[in-house]
């Protein structure tokens, strides 16, 4: 029975929450092993309390974003990275009601707001709450103030340090729960854990990255503005991975500049001496691509993601949906399966917008003799010719094309959050099971 549990995905998924919920209250737990000060009513107690678990909450954040191998794999890291901005902001939220209530009760305690003639404690608490309050507006506003990627990840990083650490003296500081040495060392400890993240993600794990070059070996020019960037491990053996998981990249500079971008791998799996990407030239970096030279050293952080049909050795088949460059990652699919042999059904239906921009169109072509594969392509500009699907993929096209049997089959997406998003609801509507519904999304940032 353990040994079942230990490996079904949901059961792994369940304790991980678990253990995040007990993280997150055992430092509330702690708190109330000693008898509080005497004095003090109900809401001040629980101002104090969201306190604490605003500190763990904060604290937390390095785990779930420190790309841990074994959490990710419960989850991916889009869901995580989703999860870590949720309970940011209600952690944020408990950060501001927390003085509140201490003002409400307590209205003698406003005139700690009085920045210069505060205590020390006073104003770290001031400094943490306005070094949160930067790093949630420039996140969740960052687009809307022009903040580019690399910068907004660097300042990121430096205001969660300094609201966490300027946090946690303010709570030495008032002593009133942390005034026990065996408590000030556990929480300590906590603190510490969380900075030891941060400085393997940021600092050790690139450095470690450094002694594990690629080399491009050569960009090759695809249909739909797309390129396909090959690279070659240099001096080591490469990795292999999952059909339809990808890598973080970081090209032409050292990793410890913290410029990585994450893209698909295009390739076969379980070929790690060339790992190829799909990238569609969207933006500065990606504009960039068509110009890299052979021999330009890059270095590669992964392999993550659980968008692979890896998971599903017992299904009966697959439904691959794709839009645009939402091809990379089940290109890798259909090639891995094809050099393997896999006799199961394969039914891609590809959204493009023109047939001109049907990326790798040949190259699937091909792979129809390889595998039992049917490939639908719905072009939203067709020519006057197309005798084939045209417009979105909607509910009408699914519809006459997956298996009548809804739950027979996995089903993959892989496209323009709008298009996923509509693709979702269709499948539901159509009966196909939530739990056989698996979506890649593009934005990580």
């Amino acid at each position: 029975m353990r040994r079942l549990l230990m490996h079904s995905p949901i059961a792994v998924a369940l304790l991980w929450i678990l253990a995040y919920l007990l993280i997150t209250l055992l430092p509330l737990v702690v708190m109330v092993l000693h008898p509080a000060p005497s004095g003090r009513g109900f809401w001040v107690e629980f101002s104090v309390a969201l306190g604490f678990i605003a500190l763990a909450l904060m604290a937390l954040q390095f785990v779930l974003t420190a790309r841990v191998n074994r959490i990710e794999s419960s989850y991916g890291i889009d869901i995580l990275l989703q999860f870590h901005r949720y309970t940011s902001i209600v952690a944020f939220l408990m950060v501001l009601v927390h003085p509140a209530i201490l003002f409400i009760t307590q209205p003698e305690t406003l005139q700690l707001l009085n920045f210069p003639q505060a205590p020390l404690r006073a104003q770290m608490a001031v400094l943490a709450t306005l070094a949160f309050l930067a790093m949630v507006i420039t996140t969740i506003w960052r687009k809307q103030l022009k903040i580019p990627y690399e910068p907004w990840r660097a300042s990121h990083t430096i205001l969660a340090v300094l609201a966490v650490g300027l946090g946690f003296g303010h709570g030495l500081g008032v002593g009133n729960y942390l005034g026990y040495f065996w408590k000030a060392v556990l929480w300590s400890g906590f603190m510490l854990g969380a900075l030891w993240l941060i400085l393997y993600v940021r600092l050790i794990k690139p450095w470690m990255m450094t002694k594990r070059p690629y080399l491009v070996e050569e960009v090759i020019p695809q249909r739909g503005d797309v390129w396909t960037l090959a690279l070659r491990p240099y001096g080591h053996n490469g990795f292999t991975f999952n059909p339809g998981q990808f890598a973080w990249l970081t090209l032409n500079i050292t990793p410890l500049s913290m410029r990585e971008h994450p893209f698909s791998m295009s390739s076969n799996g379980d070929h790690p001496e060339r790992i190829e990407f799909g990238i569609k030239a969207i933006g500065d970096f990606t504009e960039r691509i068509k110009d890299i030279e052979p021999g330009t050293r890059a270095y590669l952080d992964g392999p993550y993601g659980v968008f692979t049909t890896e998971l599903y050795w017992d299904t009966a088949g697959f439904v691959l949906i794709a839009g645009g460059v939402g091809i990379t990652p089940i290109f890798s699919i259909l090639k891995t399966a094809a050099e393997r042999k896999d006799d199961r059904p394969f039914l891609l239906i590809y959204g493009s917008k023109s047939w001109d921009d049907v990326t790798y169109r040949e190259e699937l072509e091909e792979l129809k003799e390889k595998l039992d594969l049917e490939i639908v392509h719905v072009i939203r500009k067709a020519e006057d010719d197309w005798a084939g699907e045209t417009g979105y993929v909607d509910k009408d096209v699914l519809e006459k094309y997956i298996p009548r049997h809804r739950g027979s089959r996995q089903y993959f997406i892989c496209a323009a959050p709008v298009m996923m998003d509509s693709v979702e609801r269709a499948l539901f509507d159509l009966g196909v099971p939530v739990t056989h519904v698996h979506m890649e999304h593009f934005n990580l940032a």
